[in-house]
């Protein structure tokens, strides 16, 4: 089984990217929230999962440890697949779905497309007590905060910021709209206001 790859990014799309490794381009599916960060001609160690279904094998990709080993958690659930894992982990960081199903929060789960009540009632019921809410993290975030970060995104927490919200809000708020919209840094100038829309509009359905 392949654990992780290293190597440049050859191009970034709504749902995954292509990792040209030694010459061997690997095409990857990755959480809305990891690929917001990653951009083409970066250098990236992304961690891997790999499935097999009898009509396909696909590689998963992920920045961090917690969203791979929530990935396969996810899978333990009756009825989540692969693309519902995605989903959800698009719409929330691990520290947040750990959080969720530590608290027994079925809206919070219910924010990710395609996952109902009886879906996230059943996330929690299978899930509860076997996460470990101590290693969770938000590495992506804080990866993405130190240095990683899009100039066209980082224009929609500054905007988001501008309005008073902190900027640690307005960075998940901004990473759960991408997820949402489907939608990949960088953004085009038509896109910057229709992700700021979105999040703003989320944070303030929070408040």
């Amino acid at each position: 089984m392949i654990g992780s790859l290293e190597g440049d990014v050859l191009s970034v799309s709504a749902d995954g990217l292509l990792l040209d490794v030694n010459g061997i381009g690997f095409s990857l599916r990755m959480p809305a929230r990891d690929l917001a960060g990653l951009h083409a001609g970066g250098h990236e160690r992304i961690l891997t999962v790999m499935t097999v279904s009898q009509d396909a094998i696909a590689l998963y990709g992920f920045l961090s440890a917690s969203s791979k080993t929530l990935f396969t958690q996810l899978q333990k659930v009756s009825g989540v697949g692969p693309k519902a894992a995605m989903a959800i982990l698009s719409t929330l960081s691990p520290e947040e779905l750990g959080k969720a199903i530590h608290d027994n929060d079925v809206t919070a789960l219910t924010r990710a497309p395609g996952v109902g009540k009886k879906g996230a009632q059943k996330i929690i019921l299978e899930l509860h007590g076997s996460v470990d809410f101590s290693s969770l993290d938000e590495a992506p975030a804080s990866r993405v905060e130190e240095g990683g970060l899009d100039s066209s995104v980082d224009q929609v927490i500054q905007g988001l910021s501008s309005l008073g919200w902190q900027r640690r809000d307005a960075y998940q708020a901004t990473m759960e709209a991408l997820g949402q919209l489907s939608l990949t840094a960088p953004l085009t100038a038509g896109q910057i206001p229709q992700v700021l829309r979105k999040a703003l509009s989320d944070l303030d359905r929070g408040r």
